[in-house]
This record gives C-alpha cells, structure tokens and sequence, in this order.
C-alpha cells in the first residue's frame, strides 16, 4: 500500500515537472505529459498500472465534465447552439458511422458492432487539449466557443453510441428502431434529471446558511450525485453533468457569495489540474500494457490500422467543418443565424483543433473485460491500441502543428464591433462612472465629508476614472509605462507590507490568525492589481 502511494506521488511530482518544462518550451501541457508518459511507461522497472474500467468514468469524468459546464460561457454557447449542436451531435454521429464501416473492411473480423464501439470512443474531440493550445494565441472568439461549447454535448452523444454498441456487442443483437428511440430517451431524461438535482443543489446553495468551504464541498458532491443517479436510472450521466453544470455556472452569481466564488475558483482550477493531468500521463504510460496484450505477432498490423483510422478520423472531420459551414449558410436563408457566412477559413481551425483525449481514454479503458457468458471481449486490446493510436496521433501531430494552421488560416475578430482593448477600457470607465455617481449622490455626499474612509474611497475613484479618461489620448506605449510604474510601485509597497506583518507575527503580542488575515487581503489585493495592470 505505501509503495502504491509512493508511486502515485512520484507520478504527481513527474507531472508537476513535465508542466514546467512545457510551460519553458512553449508546448500545451497535455503534449508533453502524454509523451512523458510513454518515456516512463517503457522503463523496465515502473511497474504497469491497471485500473478498474468500471471506475474510469466514475473517477475521472463528472468532475471534469462539471468543472468544464462551469468554465463555458452560456452566453457565447447559446450564441452558437446551431452550430455548436451540429458538431456535437450530427458530425459524432456521421464519423462513428464511417470509423464503422472503415474498421469493419479493414479489420479481419471485426464486426459492425465493434465498429460502432470503435467510433463511439474516438468520435468526440477533447477540448483541454485545444483550448490548452489555443492560449495566447490571436483566434476569433467564437472558434474558442464553438470548440469548448461542442465538447460537452459531443462527449454526451459519443458516449450514448458507445453504450448502444457495447450492448449490442454483449448481447449479440441490435435493433436500429429500439436504438434510435433509446438514443432520444437516454439523452431526454440524463438532462432532465442534471436539470432536477441542480434544482435542489440550487436551492441548498440559495436559501440554506452555507460558507465558502461548504459550497466548495458541495461543489464536488453535485457532478458525482448527478452521474450517478442519472446512470441509475440508465440514462446519459454525461448529459445530467453537463446540463446540470451548465444550469448552477448560470446562475453562480444568485448563489455563491464573492468568498465562496474565489475559494471554489481555486480549488477546482488545482483539482482539474491534477485530474488533467493524470489523465494524460496515463495514456503514454499504459500503451505499453496495450501493446503486451496485442501481441507481438498483431503490432504491425495494429499500427497499420491505427494510422489509416487517425488519418480518416481527421480528414472526416475537416469535411463535416466545411460541410457544417456551408449548411449555415443555406440554412440563413430561412431562419436567422449568429453568422450567415462563416467562411472556409475558421472551419479549418476548428476541424484541425480535433484532438482525442479524456473521454476517448476513460471509453476504451471502460470495455469490459468479458462477455456475458464470460468469454473475452472480443478485440478488445485491437480496440485499446487504435484508441491509443488516434489520441497519440492526433494529439502530437495535430496539437503541434495547430498554431501553424491558426497562422495560415486565422481571420480578423468579426463578432465584435470593439476590440477587447477597447471593451475593457468601456467597461471599466462605466463602473467607475457608476461609483462615483452613486458617492456623490445625496445619501452618500453626507459620508463622504464626515467619514475619511469613505471621502479616501471617492478620490480613488476619481483617481481611476481621471486615469482612464485620460487612457483615450495616450499612446499604447505612453499607458503602458505608466500602468509598469504604477504596478512596480504598487507591488513594492504590498511587498513591504508583507515584510511588516511578517516581523509583527515574530512578536508574542500578535494572533498568527489575525495577521494571516491581512496577509490574505494583500494576496487579494495583489490580484486585483494584476488584473488591473492588463489594462
């Protein structure tokens, strides 16, 4: 057991570490892991790593799916649910087709079933990987949206495909009418009852006496209670995840006050990390354990399927893009679209920023072992290596060369009249014009000429606001070096506080707890200065 433990911490250090190189070198994190994971996998002495395929979903996806529900704008997925939908549902459904008909040619003795599971599994994009890669780089706002807002309903449909296929494959027998009608029922019901729980979860976060620690806890308690329940009752647990998630980031702001949102942000920001993380690493380090249940004799074979499925799988991508594209265009005609004309250029970005990972992983290490009747899955390690093969793929080959695509094939932002500089600087002139107003109103103007803290609050105010007006006749170069003073000097003066605080806990006289307290303000408000200097 504490060799067990050992391992895994070492696995965590050697993820922390493979983090920090790829931040040095400039490569999205999950690139680097997965090739690390393959360097320590092949070293004789690590032992393999078997998990139970039962608990892969359990384990890994609510959360993830949860913190990604959270982390997209319903504002921007709503703004392009037509064409978020047609990725998501339409484009999964045609390439799990296809990967079926290509694998049941190209693989002796692979069925139709076990083409679907095959496609089932590797149909949905992950959107970590390109959303990873996608930071700071210059791409149009809604690729980012139509990206990560596909990635939560298409993990849902690729996974129903994939639950229909393994029981066609348990069972022997599959019936395209009871299938179809499953397949609506499965996704009707996994939202609604996501959408009922975080009813209740709402109602506890609203109305019951909470604290930022309790709301974290129930955080965490709220994707698995949604799963779970959801896959109870034999419907999409994905989908309960995903609406549910979806419904309670919505409306965070009813139910969470600013503690309980900052404590959460961070909490979940460093267990999707490690989540993430493990994730990637354990895709290079059991490919190894794949490849000793292929069989020496089948290797060359496999790779060989491998390659021709991840080449298809890319190239049915980018033509369901561009077919996507010019269906909007056609369907603009008659009723009205976020962008009637989405170009050629945009499709591609999107179609090359396919990478399989996470759920295409989680799906494969979920084949059952057996059969019914307790004979093996059959091809079963055929279906792990192509998996395998495809997120390798697909991840290196494309993850690298997609800021050189973005490059090629990137177009000026056209879904907002104002650059986000100028956004910003709007933004914030009227906050600041609204706080004033308010301080200089007459309920307030009575405070302000008794109270020295409220009077110090107004001038700041004003202080920001004269600032920002100002901002409109100063060169970008001119704003930047004053914002590079303001922010040097601002953190000196936080830095010396610190030091201050710190000599004071030195002292008998002084609680830790209090000054542990003005030590997390200045953490807070360092914070906003940092947001504050990317004016």
């Amino acid at each position: 057991m504490h060799e067990l433990v050992l391992y895994y911490i070492g696995l965590l250090l050697a993820i922390l570490f493979l983090v920090m190189l790829a931040q040095k070198i400039k490569v999205s994190y999950p690139i680097v892991l997965v090739i690390g994971g393959l360097i320590i996998g092949a070293i004789p002495s690590v032992p393999e790593i078997n998990i139970s395929p039962e608990a892969i979903f359990v384990i890994f996806l609510p959360p993830l799916l949860y913190d990604a529900a959270w982390q997209t704008s319903w504002k921007d997925f709503w703004k392009w649910r037509r064409i978020i939908a047609s990725f998501a549902f339409v484009i999964v459904i045609i390439t799990a087709g296809i990967m079926a008909y290509i694998s049941h040619s190209l693989i002796p003795g692979f069925t139709v079933a076990l083409g679907f599971l095959l496609g089932g599994i590797i149909s949905p994009p992950d959107a970590v990987s390109a959303t990873q890669i996608l930071k700071g780089i210059q791409v149009p706002k809604r690729v980012v949206s139509v990206i990560e807002g596909e990635s939560l309903l298409n993990d849902a449909s690729s996974l129903v495909i994939f639950r229909f296929a393994i029981a066609a494959v348990m069972t022997g027998s599959f019936a395209i009418g009871e299938a179809v009608t499953d397949f609506f029922v499965v996704i009707i019901f996994g939202t609604l009852i996501g959408l009922a729980l975080a009813l209740i979860f709402y109602a506890i976060h609203r109305w019951l006496p909470t604290t930022a620690s309790i709301d974290t806890a129930l955080s965490f308690i709220a994707p698995y209670s949604m799963y779970m329940v959801a896959e109870h009752f034999h419907v999409s647990g994905v989908l309960a995840v995903v609406s549910g998630g979806l419904f309670l980031s919505n409306r965070n702001h009813e139910i969470l006050n600013n503690a309980s949102r900052l404590q959460s942000l961070n909490v979940w920001s460093a267990v999707g990390f490690v989540f993430n993380g493990f994730v990637f690493m354990l895709i290079g380090l059991e490919l190894p354990t794949v490849v000793k249940g292929l069989g020496a004799e089948r290797l060359h074979e496999a790779i060989k399927y491998g390659l021709i499925i991840s080449l298809a799988v890319m190239v049915v991508r980018l033509i369901c893009t561009q077919g996507a594209s010019l269906f909007t265009v056609f369907i603009s005609r008659f009723i009205k679209t976020a962008d009637d004309r989405p170009g050629w250029r945009s499709p591609i970005i999107i179609g090359w920023a396919g990478m399989r990972g996470v759920v295409s992983l989680a799906a494969a290490l979920s084949i059952p072992l057996t059969l019914q009747n307790g004979q093996p899955f059959p091809q079963r390690n055929m279906v792990l290596f192509i998996t395998f093969t495809v997120i390798l793929v697909t991840l290196i080959f494309q993850g690298l060369t997609l800021p050189l695509v973005i490059q090629w094939f990137n177009e000026p932002e056209r879904d907002y009249p104002l650059s986000r500089e100028e956004q910003e600087l709007r933004i914030k002139i009227k906050m600041k014009d609204r706080a004033l107003s308010l301080l200089n109103s007459r309920p307030y103007y009575q405070y302000v000429r008794r109270n020295a803290l409220v009077k110090a609050m107004l001038e700041r105010y004003e202080g920001e606001n004269a600032f920002l007006e100002a901002r409109k006749e100063l060169t970008d170069e001119q704003a930047h070096e004053i914002k590079h003073e303001y922010h040097k000097i601002f953190t000196q003066v936080i830095e010396a506080q610190r030091e201050v605080l710190q000599k004071m806990n030195n002292k008998a006289e002084y609680e830790e707890e209090l000054i542990n307290k003005y030590v997390a303000q200045l953490d807070l408000e360092e914070e906003k200065l940092r947001q504050q200097y990317e004016w």
